[in-house]
């Protein structure tokens, strides 16, 4: 079996959305969004797949970036989006479904920006 190559595009906030009709026109299904702090900035990937074909889209933006919605094309979407909001602060707009912040209800506002270990657990160093 070969091993295809699984290529990851940046692009700018600017062009999401139309990148991302492109692979809905093309059918290809959302495989999954994820967010990650990097310095001062922060990285979300978008997955698609067809025909066991996977492409990445890359945002890098500021923290204080609004990101347009992709859930009125990718309905289930709006999980991820949520989830983005609501542990790292990012701004989605045009969510099919927000739940303003209460999606995922944490001790501490967005925990993974800027993330501390605070407390006691069984991995925490000795």
């Amino acid at each position: 079996m070969k091993i295809e190559e699984q290529p990851t595009t940046v692009i700018a906030v600017a062009h999401l959305i139309g990148r991302v009709e492109q692979f809905r026109k093309g059918g290809f299904r959302l495989v999954q969004m994820n967010a990650t702090q990097v310095g001062d900035e922060f990285e979300i990937n978008y997955s698609f797949e067809k025909d066991y074909r996977f492409e990445n889209l890359r945002l890098i933006i500021p923290a204080e970036t609004e990101v347009p919605s992709i859930s009125g094309m990718y309905w289930g979407a709006f999980v991820y989006e949520n989830e983005m909001h609501d542990l790292f602060g990012i701004a989605v707009k045009g969510m099919n479904i927000d739940f303003n912040g209460n999606f995922i209800r944490t001790k501490v506002r967005y925990p993974f920006r800027n993330p501390t270990f605070q407390g006691e657990g069984p991995c925490q160093r000795k």
